[in-house]
């Protein structure tokens, strides 16, 4: 028999230790560290077909300018978000790894690719859900495709047999916590086999070419469960976010590979499945009636996509003593910042006052150009004013009360152009050396708060 070790790994972060900690030293988690069986014999492991001598291959040191390099076309899916995201399409031979809250659609998101490539053939291995419900979920979107085949199966040897058989051009795994190895001697979603599962599919999908996407659950933490080293093995991870108990949804990638990390895609949850946004300001505008007070609009940049979006604020009395700082899809250190460079600089007695501030349309943000956008809305609210609704912000703001610049002025000025707004206020530092002329809405450069607030009122 070959010798066994056994070693304790944090369920949590994937640190490795040889006897068990109560608190794990990496993560600072308590009681996460479990037991696990480790063969010392590695013989066979890590390939994913065994005994092949195709996949065999010695490799030599070559110098940089005598290796031929050949770019293989992307993979275009269809789907313009999910493209946009990737840098283009599927990179052949790619290994991407995607997750999310339970529920908010990530299996959806993988099936309704896999059936809107209809000309490519693509295997949908599920060690979740039956064939019968992958088959309920397919009946339900409008798209349809005679190339998708669905095995549900945990064993990666029996997967990768299956493979052989049908040849997929794309394979797609939900979830890689659920796969199991018979090279390793724990239970599935261990740390053990998510590295070897993840190993095996790392090794197809550079030997064969074939793109391969992989679902992965996160920790209570919002980071992807299992072993950090899980997302330094694949090509690219994608982060689906959003609030599941609104209708929108937003891919964005933490690395890339093959592409910008700066990238961004939203989709909207429908019966039918996922519709990527096209116009996604629109939708984070709220459509009202009457103009209130404490609402401003601000031009933001997500990654490399322009958007404007609306922030609102109520700030009123204290009535319990202590005043209340609350903010929804902001930085509450920020905001907290900010409003004391409005009771320094703004003269704003706000000590004694509950503050309130909300992102519209379930958004999270770390722009600092909404900054201008945030101590408008404050003052619109402190003030008991409304702010024209024609009017929108693009501006960081310092501590000593001075408007900054921010980047890609021209690219937020274009954006409010187009969704009809009459005025921007954006830094006079921003607009240095930029035509104004091209743009019809009207640019209004300001260097402090004083003169945004003449603008307001």
């Amino acid at each position: 028999m070959p010798k066994i070790k056994t070693a304790f790994f944090c369920q949590n972060c994937g640190a490795q230790s040889p006897k068990w900690v109560g608190k794990c030293p990496a993560c600072g988690e308590w009681n996460t560290y479990v037991e696990e069986v480790i063969h010392k014999e590695e013989t066979g492991r890590g390939s994913w077909k065994q005994g092949s001598e195709k996949t065999k291959r010695n490799n030599s040191p070559r110098k940089l300018q005598d290796i031929n390099y050949e770019e293989h076309p992307r993979l275009v899916t269809k789907d313009p978000e999910l493209d946009r995201v990737l840098g283009g399409g599927i990179v052949p031979g790619s290994l991407t790894l995607i997750g999310g809250e339970p529920g908010i659609g990530k299996s959806t998101l993988m099936l309704q690719i896999a059936l809107v490539l209809n000309q490519t053939k693509v295997l949908y291995v599920s060690g979740e859900e039956s064939e019968s419900q992958i088959k309920m979920r397919a009946e339900r979107m409008l798209f349809h495709s005679e190339n998708c085949f669905v095995l549900s199966e945990t064993n990666t040897q029996n997967i990768f047999q299956q493979i052989e058989t049908v040849k997929p051009q794309v394979l797609v795994i939900d979830s890689i916590q659920t796969l199991h190895s018979k090279h390793v001697e724990s239970a599935a979603g261990s740390v053990s086999q998510v590295r070897e599962c993840t190993a095996e599919l790392m090794k197809f999908a550079k030997e064969t070419g074939t793109p391969v996407f992989l679902i992965g659950h996160i920790t209570k933490d919002g980071s992807i469960a299992g072993p950090k080293i899980l997302e330094h093995m694949v090509d690219t991870v994608l982060q689906f976010e959003g609030d599941r108990h609104l209708s929108y949804r937003i891919l964005r990638t933490s690395k890339n590979r093959f592409g910008s990390t700066n990238e961004l895609g939203i989709y909207e949850m429908r019966a039918d499945g996922l519709r990527g946004v096209a116009n996604p300001s629109e939708i984070l505008l709220s459509q009202r009636e009457e103009v209130l007070n404490g609402v401003a609009i601000g031009a933001m940049l997500e990654g490399n996509r322009p958007l404007v979006i609306e922030i609102q604020s109520l700030i009123s009395p204290a009535t319990y003593g202590t005043p209340q700082r609350s903010s929804t899809g902001h930085d509450a250190k920020r905001l907290n910042m900010l409003l004391a460079v409005l009771e320094k600089r703004g003269g704003m007695r706000l000590g004694q006052q509950d503050v309130f501030l909300n992102v519209a349309g379930g958004m999270r943000v770390d722009d600092p150009g909404l900054d201008l956008a945030v101590c408008a809305a404050l003052i619109s609210s402190y003030e008991d004013s409304p702010i024209s609704p024609d009017l929108c912000f693009a501006g960081e703001v310092g501590l000593g009360g001075e408007i900054r610049a921010v980047n890609r002025i021209e690219n937020r000025i274009a954006e409010a152009d187009k969704l009809g707004f009459k005025k921007i206020i954006v830094s006079k530092y921003a607009v240095k050396g930029v035509d104004l002329s091209t743009f019809g809405i009207q640019v209004i450069p300001v260097t402090k708060l004083e003169e945004m607030y003449q603008q307001l009122f």
